[in-house]
């Protein structure tokens, strides 16, 4: 039972973290209809720049500027690779698979291709559920929390988030008002860039970092934008949260890839019954 409830927690953990950057990848889509299939490269780059930033000066440092940096540059990426294709969301599936590779090459050249560990910037454990639990790990949940707060603060109590909500729901209206949609899109773009980022920071000490782990986080958000409803802020994170709960707790009893095929399962019942995701 407490085996159990240990990975009812660490799944939980992870949860927090792809939630950061489905939220991203939900954003994205919800603003431009673009399915960003480099969006897990960007969480691979973040990761990557904890390494990186935290051989220079320390982790820390990583965990405010990754995020900083990777919103900054997609910017270009957005007006000049994939503005001409917002909206056809097949045409910036293809476009964003070369980008993807793009970025995959020029991190294999220049970090190289051995996986890297990064180690914990908080030491110690916390007894938790009746044993030891990485104390870092629930600074981690936490910073999950918090930026995603910030999120919903942003989005929800801000006049930005107005301008944000109102370019997702009736962009022609919101054009047709004054809001400068173009803008909007671009920071948003930049926004959802660095959520990924700040993800792959806290997931650094977490999992071993290396050109490909963008694949399979890539994969898991995909699941979770579909199943809480393309374009739902709150179906992504409950949909997080739930999905990689019970993709821990059967990993007591399943192996990772019959873990991952039962969750691949669940997503296509759910979407039997709720064609367009929990919340959609």
């Amino acid at each position: 039972m407490a085996n159990l409830l240990f990975l009812l927690v660490d799944g939980l953990v992870w949860g927090l973290i792809i939630a950061l950057i489905a939220l991203g990848l939900t954003l994205i889509f919800g603003i431009m209809g673009i399915i960003n299939m480099a969006h897990g490269d960007l969480y691979m780059v973040g990761a990557v720049l904890a390494v990186v930033l935290g051989s220079w000066v320390n982790f820390w440092l990583a965990l405010v500027l990754a995020p900083i940096i990777l919103g900054i540059a997609a910017l270009p990426v957005e007006r000049w690779v994939l503005r001409p294709f917002e909206g056809k969301p097949l045409v910036t599936m293809v476009g964003t698979i070369g980008v993807s590779f793009i970025i995959q090459q020029v991190v294999l050249m220049t970090f190289g291709g051995t996986p890297k560990i990064v180690a914990y910037p908080i030491f110690g454990v916390v007894n938790l559920i009746g044993g030891p639990y990485p104390a870092y790990r629930i600074f981690a949940a936490f910073a999950g929390l918090i930026l995603i707060g910030a999120l919903w603060l942003l989005i929800y109590k801000t006049n930005f988030g107005i301008y944000v909500r109102a370019t997702m729901e009736v962009p022609q209206m919101a054009d047709a008002i004054g809001i400068n949609t173009s803008l909007i899109r671009v920071i948003t773009f930049g926004l959802g860039a660095g959520l990924a980022a700040a993800g792959g920071v806290l997931a650094a000490p977490i999992r071993q970092v290396f050109f490909l782990m963008g694949a399979d986080v890539i994969l898991i958000s995909f699941i979770v934008v579909i199943v809480g409803g393309l374009g739902s802020l709150k179906g992504a994170l409950v949909a997080a949260l739930g999905i990689s709960a019970v993709e821990g707790m059967l990993s007591a009893a399943l192996d990772p890839v019959q873990a991952r095929a039962a969750i691949m399962m669940l997503m296509a019942l759910v979407l039997v019954f709720r064609p367009r995701g929990l919340f959609g």
